[in-house]
This record gives C-alpha cells, sequence and structure tokens, in this order.
C-alpha cells in the first residue's frame, strides 16, 4: 500500500477511533503521532479515563497483530518476552511472549515490579529481545502503549527514568467535561452496534513511517529544539534536564506531525505543541523547588517564545 495519503489515513483513524471515545481528540492525535513517528507513548491518568479503550480503538482500524500485558505485582520478564523449553522430543522450542507483536498495550505498566519492567528496555529501544542467548527481532512496525496511574495510587512503582525515557512521548489522560461523559453514556448505549472499519495495515503503517523521515527540518526548528532541551538542563527547580534522546524525540515526533496535516517541514509551533509529551517524563524536579514539571516546560517556551 505505497504512497498513501498521511492526512487522509489520519483523518479516517481519528474517525473510526470517537466511535468509541467521546472527546480526547488531542490525546488521539498524540497516538496517531507515536505511531508514525516509529516510537512508543506513555498514556498516564486515574483508572477509567480510557486509556486502554483508546489503545483498542487505534489498533481497531489496523490490520495488525495487538496484544495485550496486564501489569501486576507477580508479573515476571519471561511473561513479556517469552522463554524456551525442552519438547517432548528433547528438541529446545521457543514460546514467543506478547511482545512479538505490532501493536502492544501494556495496561498498568507501574504495578509491575521494577525487574520486570526492565525487561521491557531491549524490545523497546533495539526492537528485540534476548533469549537464551540469541537476539531475536520483533515484527515491523513494533509500536508500544503502556498505560500508568499516577504514583500516588496504591499499589503502583515508580518507572524508572532508564525506562521512560525510552518512550517518545508521555502523553496525559484527564477526565473528560460534562458533555464528554453525557456523550460516553450514549456511546456506551449503543457500543455493540459500533462497527470500526479497519484504514491501513501493517505496510501502511510503514509506508507512513518512511514518509515521515523525509519531512524537512528547517534550522530554526532544529535550533529552537536544541534550546528547549538545553534550557531543560540548566534549570534551577530542575536535577535533571532532557538528554539528547529528548532532541531525537522532538525531531521524530515533529515530523510525524507535520506529514499528518499534510506538510512537508516542521514548524516552531509543532515543537510547542509537542513539548510537554516529550519533556515531561524526561526531567526529574527538585522536591523543594516548589514547581512541577509542567510549570518548568511553560516557563522556559515562555522565556524562549
Amino acid at each position: 500500500m505505497p504512497g498513501l495519503n498521511a492526512n487522509d489515513v489520519y483523518k479516517r483513524i481519528l474517525a473510526e477511533m470517537e466511535k468509541h471515545i467521546a472527546g480526547k481528540q488531542d490525546t488521539m492525535e498524540l497516538m496517531i503521532i507515536a505511531l508514525v513517528a516509529n516510537g512508543h507513548a506513555l498514556l498516564e491518568g486515574v483508572p477509567g479515563v480510557a486509556k486502554t479503550t483508546m489503545t483498542k480503538a487505534l489498533a481497531s482500524t489496523l490490520q495488525a497483530d495487538f496484544k495485550r500485558i496486564q501489569g501486576t505485582p507477580d508479573l515476571e520478564p519471561k511473561d513479556i518476552v517469552g522463554y524456551t523449553y525442552i519438547d517432548a522430543d528433547q528438541s529446545i522450542k521457543l514460546n514467543k511472549g506478547p511482545v512479538f507483536t505490532n501493536l502492544l498495550l501494556v495496561d498498568e505498566m507501574n504495578r509491575a515490579p521494577p525487574k520486570t519492567m526492565a525487561a521491557l528496555l531491549e524490545s523497546l529501544e533495539e526492537r528485540q529481545v534476548t533469549i537464551a542467548g540469541n537476539a531475536i527481532p520483533l515484527p515491523r512496525p513494533f509500536t508500544a502503549f503502556a498505560t500508568q496511574n499516577p504514583l500516588t495510587i496504591e499499589g503502583t512503582e515508580p518507572i524508572p527514568k532508564v525506562l521512560s525515557d525510552r518512550f517518545l512521548m508521555k502523553i496525559p489522560v484527564d477526565y473528560p467535561s460534562m458533555e464528554e461523559e453525557q456523550e460516553m453514556l450514549r456511546i456506551k448505549e449503543t457500543e455493540e452496534k459500533i462497527e470500526v472499519k479497519k484504514v491501513t495495515d501493517t505496510s501502511g503503517v510503514l509506508d507512513l513511517q518512511a514518509q515521515a523521515k523525509l519531512v524537512q527540518m528547517p534550522d530554526d526548528a532544529a535550533e529552537y529544539i536544541t534550546r528547549i532541551v538545553n534550557a531543560t538542563r540548566k534549570d534551577i527547580h530542575a536535577i535533571m534536564g532532557g538528554s539528547p534522546r529528548a532532541d531525537i524525540a522532538f525531531m521524530q515526533a515533529g515530523k510525524a506531525k507535520a506529514l499528518l496535516e499534510g506538510r512537508d517541514r516542521v514548524t516552531k509551533e509543532d515543537i510547542k505543541f509537542l513539548a510537554k509529551p516529550v519533556l515531561s517524563h524526561r526531567i526529574a524536579v527538585r522536591s523543594t523547588g516548589g514547581i512541577g514539571v509542567h510549570g518548568i516546560i511553560d516557563g522556559i517556551l515562555a522565556t524562549l517564545g
């Protein structure tokens, strides 16, 4: 399915997702951007605000393999990546874990033990897993969406920065407005009758990812990215700013956003729109700073213009 019209595909995916979701257009837009940018995304919000539903809705628009992992305190690495075993004929067999898929949902990831969360590192960064000393590539495309509850919710563990940094974006999922909640009830009333159409397949996703790489990054946009990321490292309220991986995330997400909106170059407005999703999980804030991570980012954007 070469040469897809990215803007048309984007609008059709959104339209199909909206059959299941009331509001949340910015959130769904960021999820599609992550997919086209060949990145992963964290969805953070309290239970019941449609984080899982949105991921399933996106998967339903794609002719692609979809698997789900439920984060629990007893989840083990083998439950994610798989394991080898000796068959009845004494041969070594491989039982592949759910990570071998195109679209992976890790539900309530921060309920899993840190050791198990670390098992995702190689999958997210290298698009492969190592089992019994053998490196096995994951299917292409491969995008992971992980949902997490705020750290004040009982039974959660902080996600290590080394793991969260592998996610292209962290996308906040807030409570719906009253109007959106009313629309949600109407959707739930007729949910069994809702037919979601497949918009594209894995070859289409790979085509969009290839197109995104060709979008131009003008010098002013590249400079703006580096100034923002550099400012996070110097902010007096932060003990850790964005790494060079943040610059790359801005570029990948910016190109995907421009492509999906029918443009051939990234703008400073794209970068401003992406600043909080790209940076919020990469900045560590001083506990005595009296300002949150979003306050730091807002201050940087206000200073840089």
